[in-house]
């Protein structure tokens, strides 16, 4: 079972509320450092650079610890892992979701594959089941429900179980008012009973 205190962590970086933001980093700063610091890490696709930075910056405050060691990878690397990863999380949505990120610009679609999953997602220090739950997590407080879509069905794909998507959409709605909670749980609850494949993100 993911920690909690990440799913809540990575939830409250969509808040943009520092007041937040810091309550939930306090939380989990007994958790594993390593694990902290790569939900940090992974905010800056979604949340981008500016956030993270200075979501990374009040992580050293809190923590106290230094940064840890470049992992130091060879960037040739990346584009296998991140197509194998990709592939991974949206399953049978694969092909149709590089076919429709490419239309749109074919350098996203590289930039989404060999960058957001081959560079980040794919990364180890974190497992591919947890980055997922707290990457809905955090797309849930981020009102992007098309996205959020993907990845709450991209948590399942992962290996996710109901009950860890469950703990995921509720850490989310606890920074949420009562109706965008509302719409998150509905979202969920059409993709946890067995229905049609939905849209994909863009």
């Amino acid at each position: 079972m993911p920690d909690a205190a990440l799913l809540r962590l990575s939830a409250s970086l969509a808040t943009r509320d520092s007041a937040a933001i810091h309550a939930a980093m306090e939380a989990a700063a007994a958790a594993e450092p390593v694990a902290v610091e790569e939900v940090l890490l992974q905010s800056h696709l979604f949340v981008g650079f500016p956030d993270a930075l200075s979501a990374l910056a009040l992580w050293r405050e809190v923590s106290g610890r230094l940064a840890s060691p470049s992992l130091g990878e060879d960037a040739r690397e990346w584009e296998a892992r991140g197509e194998a990863v990709c592939a991974t999380v949206y399953g049978s949505n694969y092909q149709k979701l590089r076919a429709n990120v490419g239309s749109l610009h074919p350098d996203v679609d590289g930039w989404m594959a060999t960058g957001g999953y081959g560079r980040v997602i794919g990364r180890p220090g974190l497992d591919l089941v947890t980055r997922e739950l707290c990457i809905a997590a955090l797309l849930a407080v981020w009102n992007v429900p098309r996205q959020l879509h993907s990845h709450l069905r991209g948590s399942l794909n992962a290996g996710a179980s109901v009950e860890e998507v469950d703990e995921a959409v509720e850490a989310a709605c606890g920074y949420l008012d009562d109706q965008r909670a509302e719409d998150v749980r509905a979202l969920w609850g059409a993709i946890r009973r067995p229905s049609p494949p939905g849209p994909l993100s863009r």
